[in-house]
């Protein structure tokens, strides 16, 4: 086990953004078919290393397009219940996809950096315990709500100040565990 995270075993919860951590983020755009999903470079054998060590994976996603009308949940779901049985097929696992639909702009919304989908997750695995908890993002907003739930935050793509760690990839995080 590497010295950075020592700590870590099954009571600890492993947080993931989808977009720009599991699969290619498309700027200024969405994952709204199949098609537009590609994993990241290294994405399979680090699910395959943290199912291993974490006791739960969940993935947190804003996926405002829903909230548009450009795509539905159903169809969001059917993305994201294909990416957990490939990821599973390699030997890795994710133990719920809580997904935002909301937008921006709307009032009250639980967005990230809102904590609200950290605590929907501990709602709904009563194991999970905040503080032993990492939150795994590739933007300031993903940092932000793993800090407002109180967790370990690493920042994948580009460096925070405000993340407690910084790294390139999900695999680059992953041989540090």
């Amino acid at each position: 086990m590497n010295s950075l995270f020592p700590h870590i075993d099954r009571s600890w919860t492993l947080f993931l953004d989808r977009d720009g951590v599991i699969n290619t983020q498309i700027i200024g755009g969405y994952v709204m078919q199949w098609s537009d999903f590609e994993f990241i470079d290294g994405v399979m054998e680090a699910m395959a290393s943290f199912a291993g060590i974490f006791g739960q994976i969940v993935v947190v996603t804003n996926q405002q397009c829903i909230g548009r009308g450009w795509v539905t949940q159903d169809e969001i779901d059917a993305i994201n219940d294909k990416m957990c049985d490939l990821i599973s097929d390699k030997g890795g696992r994710i133990d719920a996809v809580l997904v935002c639909p909301q937008i921006a702009t709307e009032p009250e919304n639980y967005r990230k950096p809102n904590p609200q989908m950290a605590f929907m997750a501990k709602e709904m695995m009563p194991e999970i315990d905040l503080k032993k908890s990492i939150m795994v993002g590739d933007s300031e907003s993903d940092i932000q709500f793993g800090k407002n739930a109180g967790m370990i935050t690493v920042k994948l793509a580009g460096h925070s100040d405000l993340a407690d760690y910084n790294f390139d990839t999900l695999k680059d995080f992953s041989t540090h565990i």
